[in-house]
């Protein structure tokens, strides 16, 4: 009879687990579905769809009972953006053309010492315009990987540690505006008073983790940021074929964390053809893998739980020498490529690339007389040019080298 209730019990707890994660799914997926709405028209920043996501966000906390740092879950500011790539943002000036935003915020008080911020930004592109792949196109650009997936996923993250009892850090999480145009939600943040770097132990950025792919492969940057993270993310995989990135810089929003010299983690599934274009749709979310991804996030949490505060280490990165430019060969590059040149994950199709004949995967090693290492290289070399000039890029496809004659 004992052996009976001990089987039981057991499949009971199997049954519940199940439960629980199918759970968890539907109401990520409920909520990539309203945020990635046509209702919402794309998110941009100071726009009433942005405002609707706000509010529902807010509203989300709210129903899991979590704090408000200042009396309200949101941290307005406004911004206007630079006239010339020599000019910084600036925030809350009063001119005709700034554009209001906010973060929201929202806290588990666990009467702790250190905190652990997790975030995700929550804005997109709009009708597209300038921020586009599909220039021309005047759609609404859903953004249902970039970044409902992730907004989705911090609201899970929310709901599940509120519920928990044997927490040894307090919890902030996030949704930051206005990413798209620059971090500037993130920015706007941790220079704000009601940032304190002292008590902050460690930040987990989420930000397009909707795309799992067949090979399951799975980005995490900032690993190199605290000497424990390689260890925990490694021993706690058992699903993922992991990209290990050391850097604790990258175009999201986990960069303003680090530049305050805080450990960070930032969780990515790849870039894609649909990548700021109207078709980053609902319909292309992998919704299995998005809780999957979930599901490790809160295994690396319990882990790095056992820890006291993290101690930060500085990663090596060459992105703070990027130079602005003022051409593309619209490519979109393979940011996690460990091989010498830059990688084109995606030839946009009738770009210049397109046009000369480069096709996915050639790894380009030369742009003019310029020398391309990196991503970074490629990008310094495009500064050199000005729209209509006409130069020799150099590939490497397989074994062969490749010279292809490019205009922009």
């Amino acid at each position: 009879m004992k052996v009976f209730y001990k089987s039981l019990t057991l499949s009971l707890l199997i049954s519940f687990s199940i439960n629980s994660q199918e759970s968890n799914k539907e109401s990520i997926k409920k909520d990539i579905e309203y945020l990635a709405s046509e209702e919402l028209e794309g998110r941009f920043p100071g726009t009433n769809g942005e405002d609707l996501a706000a509010n529902y966000i807010a509203a989300k906390f709210e129903k899991f009972g979590l704090t408000k740092l200042t009396g309200s879950y949101f941290q307005d500011f406004n911004f206007t953006l630079p006239s010339s790539p020599h000019e910084e943002v600036k925030f809350n000036e009063e001119t005709n053309s700034k554009i209001d935003a906010k973060n929201i915020i929202a806290f588990i008080d666990n009467n702790k010492k250190n905190t652990v911020i997790i975030g995700a930004h929550y804005d997109h592109i709009g009708y597209g315009g300038q921020y586009s792949l599909d220039r021309g196109v005047n759609e609404i650009h859903n953004g249902a990987d970039d970044n409902a997936s992730g907004t989705a996923m911090l609201i899970s993250l929310a709901k599940q540690l509120k519920n928990r009892n044997d927490l040894k850090n307090n919890y902030l999480f996030i949704a930051f505006s206005a990413e798209e145009l620059g971090l500037i939600g993130s920015r706007y943040f941790v220079n704000s008073e009601i940032f304190d770097s002292e008590s902050i132990n460690f930040m987990i950025n989420l930000d397009m983790v909707g795309r799992l792919n067949e090979e399951r492969e799975l980005s995490i940057y900032g690993v190199g940021t605290s000497s424990i993270f390689k260890q925990v993310v490694n021993s706690l995989n058992n699903n993922f074929k992991l990209k290990i990135i050391n850097d604790g810089t990258g175009p999201s929003d986990h960069t303003s964390f680090y530049n305050k010299d805080i450990p960070v983690l930032f969780f990515n599934t790849g870039s894609h053809e649909n990548y700021h274009r109207p078709s980053d749709d609902v319909d292309l979310i992998n919704y299995e893998g998005i809780s999957e991804i979930s599901n490790y996030v809160i295994d690396i949490i319990d882990e790095l739980e056992t820890y006291n505060k993290l101690e930060f280490k500085e990663t090596i990165s060459n992105q703070t020498t990027v130079s602005r430019f003022n051409v593309s060969l619209r490519v979109m590059p393979d940011y996690v490529f460990e091989g010498e040149g830059m990688k084109a994950d995606q030839i946009i199709k009738g770009g210049p690339a397109d046009e000369a004949g480069l096709i996915d995967g050639d790894v380009i090693i030369m742009v003019g007389k310029y020398e391309v290492k990196d991503v970074y290289d490629y990008m310094n070399s495009l500064s050199k040019f000005e729209e209509g000039d006409i130069t020799k890029v150099f590939v490497l496809r397989g074994d062969k080298k490749l010279e292809f004659i490019v205009k922009f």
